[in-house]
């Protein structure tokens, strides 16, 4: 059998079974695990300081958190080294089992081939890969006693109209039978899901007046996650509707009918009885009517084994012996999410804040329709309120301080991280914020901060404030300020008004110029000149 850890829920049911007085052994088999590891768990309950005649209300979070933190089994390769032994020993074992050895014989010839491993894992490694203990024989079990068992199983009826999708989908008959009396329930429905099983089981209770106190199911999906002979895995939502409601489950093994053989007679008999020339409505039609049919036809039939009506049966020999019905059961989601670089995992479409410290981990979450909770190796580490759909919670003590602000578009906590650099940076970040999306203007302060890392608080605060003095609202003029080392300089005066009654502003003056022109005279040209100067 491979290795697994063994579950919050897997563990808690071993500590409820050992404080109600059952032995390791029927603790094991009850909560799906292996009876030293069952010992392992109340071994380090009771160094916890679990005692058993203290009632179960001492099975905290915080006691199966030490519980888990005290026993950790390590096996990387998945499983233990005399499974692996057994392994390279397959065929030869295999080769034995066919000539109808028992296991303690193939247990003897191991050992003369050098190979010692315990009975019960050589007695689960010929089962499992060997084919030992698959007989044609069978015998007839006692009903044993009354108000004790149910057994329970999925029958194929036929197709009926689902006003939900509009169309006909396939319908099976959830079937509860009690041992003793024979006395039946069915619960039409179109899923096989864990909602719909739970959902039957609840309108079950109600029906018989209450619950019984073992309920043997096959190995349907909702209920065995990891078939086993003996040691099946039970998915963790069946878990805790089992503790919700106080049964214990054992269901059938893989392929044997004849393990619930009460309730496998009677899905002939619901379907050609009840089903057979019938028509219904929809679903929750079929649902009131067999309800009725169970009370009025198959409880007052004479039963064919017991020669007695199962009803009149059921309501003198085991009616006052069943658990109470339990409240109405809030179905909660169970999976293991891995904690995203953004400090969020996903659960139920919906977004939900953890701590820095578990980030790159796996944690286990159930969430019910008001809490969703995370585990990390057994131990609480975050409450939620229940999101719809496409929502978010964000606890802003999981994300790192310097992006609180970012991150949750708090205004307030980004301008008094301004403000403890300097007033007028508080002030002109204020002025930064102020726009109709305000949200969109966050980069800008951002970088104002890291001016004030870079330049210095005082540096900065001045630079704001001779910006706030001349109305200049910008981080990029702050920023050049800052680099030209200008920040500490006076304004500079303001320009005069320029005057309309010349073409330019400046003087005219400022045009004028005493350079002399020079000019050169040719021989012929000058005597030309003095002739006309006489004439005049």
């Amino acid at each position: 059998m491979a290795f697994r850890e063994v579950h919050v829920i897997e563990i808690r049911e071993v500590l409820r079974g050992w404080l109600a007085g059952a032995g390791l052994r029927t603790v094991a088999a009850q909560a799906g695990v292996d009876r030293k590891t069952a010992r392992r768990y109340v071994q380090a309950a009771q160094q916890a300081g679990v005692a058993r005649d203290g009632g179960p209300g001492q099975v905290t979070d915080e006691v199966i958190a030490a519980v888990v933190s005290a026993v950790r089994p390590v096996r990387p390769a998945g499983y233990g080294s005399a499974w692996q032994q057994l392994h390279g020993q397959r065929e030869q074992i295999t080769a034995w089992v066919g000539q109808g050895l028992t296991v303690v014989k193939i247990g003897t010839l191991l050992q003369r081939r050098g190979v010692t491993v315990p009975y019960r894992t050589l007695h689960r490694f010929c089962v499992q890969c060997c084919g030992f203990g698959r007989g044609g024989q069978t015998v007839r079990v006692a009903d044993g006693d009354p108000g004790v068992e149910v057994q329970v199983d999925f029958g194929q009826l036929g197709l009926l109209h689902d006003p939900v999708s509009g169309r006909r989908r396939l319908t099976h008959a959830l079937i509860f039978t009690a041992v003793y009396s024979r006395h039946m329930f069915v619960w039409p429905t179109v899923s096989q899901t864990l909602e719909a099983v739970i959902a039957g089981c609840q309108q079950a209770w109600e029906f018989f007046g209450g619950v019984f106190p073992v309920l043997i199911p096959d190995n349907m999906p909702a209920i065995v996650a990891d078939a086993d002979a003996i040691n099946p895995k039970f998915t963790v939502g069946w878990l805790d509707y089992a503790q919700h409601c106080g049964f214990v489950t054992d269901p059938a093994r893989v392929r044997h009918a004849k393990d619930k053989p009460r309730v496998e007679r009677t899905v002939q008999y619901v379907r050609s009885n009840f089903w057979a020339g019938e028509t219904f409505l929809d679903v929750a039609d079929a649902q009131a009517r067999a309800r009725l049919w169970c009370l009025q036809v198959a409880g007052q039939r004479i039963h064919g084994t017991i020669q007695a009506r199962p009803a009149e049966v059921f309501a003198a020999a085991e009616a006052g012996l069943l658990l109470p019905v339990p409240p109405p059961y809030d179905v909660p989601i169970f999976k293991t999410v891995k904690v995203h670089r953004d400090f969020h995992i996903e659960v139920g479409k919906a977004l939900y804040s953890v701590p820095k410290a578990y980030i790159g981990a796996h944690l286990d979450v159930r969430a019910d329709s008001a809490l969703v909770q995370l585990f990390h190796r057994g131990q609480l580490v975050k409450v939620h309120p229940r999101q719809r759909p496409g929502g978010r919670w964000t606890d802003p003590d999981d994300l790192p301080e310097q992006k609180v602000g970012y991150a949750m578009r708090d205004l307030d906590r980004l301008v008094a991280a301004a403000r403890r650099h300097g007033d007028d940076v508080g002030i002109y970040a204020e002025r930064l914020l102020d726009d109709k999306l305000p949200w969109t203007r966050m980069r800008a302060v951002y970088r104002l901060l890291g001016l004030a890392r870079r330049y210095g608080d005082a540096a900065v605060n001045t630079a704001c404030g001779k910006a706030l003095e001349v109305d200049v609202v910008s981080v990029t003029k702050i920023a050049s300020m800052l680099d030209r080392a200008t920040a500490g300089d006076p304004a500079p005066p303001p320009r005069p008004a320029a005057t309309t009654t010349g073409r330019f502003a400046r003087d005219p003056g400022e045009y004028a110029t005493s350079r002399t022109r020079l000019r050169i005279v040719r021989d012929d040209d000058a005597a030309a000149e003095a002739e006309s100067a006489e004439v005049r």
